[in-house]
């Protein structure tokens, strides 16, 4: 049974993604077939999914994410979390990152 994803969780980003910076957009291309949506082969992300997917380094837990986010976002934090957690379910769903430890 797969473990809930929480703010204690530490994620990183599948090994069946890549994801390139190009003029400011964050895509993100599947690697393999599976992945996300069956007509969706490319994705994006809006400037704060790519701050949130950018300090997933698979050290971090997803409250010390957010933390970081207060300081470039003026977002209640409870906000922030919510965020953070929507967005790393969404792309756990799609196969887009990996659970380091759901501790």
């Amino acid at each position: 049974m797969e473990s809930a994803i929480h703010l204690d969780s530490i994620c990183t980003h599948s090994e069946d993604v890549v994801a390139r910076e190009i003029e400011g957009e964050l895509i993100i291309v599947p690697l393999v077939s599976g992945i996300g949506d069956a007509e969706d082969e490319l994705y994006t992300l809006n400037p704060t999914g790519q701050s949130i997917w950018q300090k997933m380094d698979g050290k971090r837990t997803l409250r010390d994410i957010a933390l970081l986010l207060s300081e470039e976002y003026d977002a209640p934090m409870d906000d922030l979390q919510k965020d953070v957690l929507g967005l790393v379910n969404e792309l756990a769903k799609r196969g887009m990152l990996s659970v380091v430890d759901a501790s």
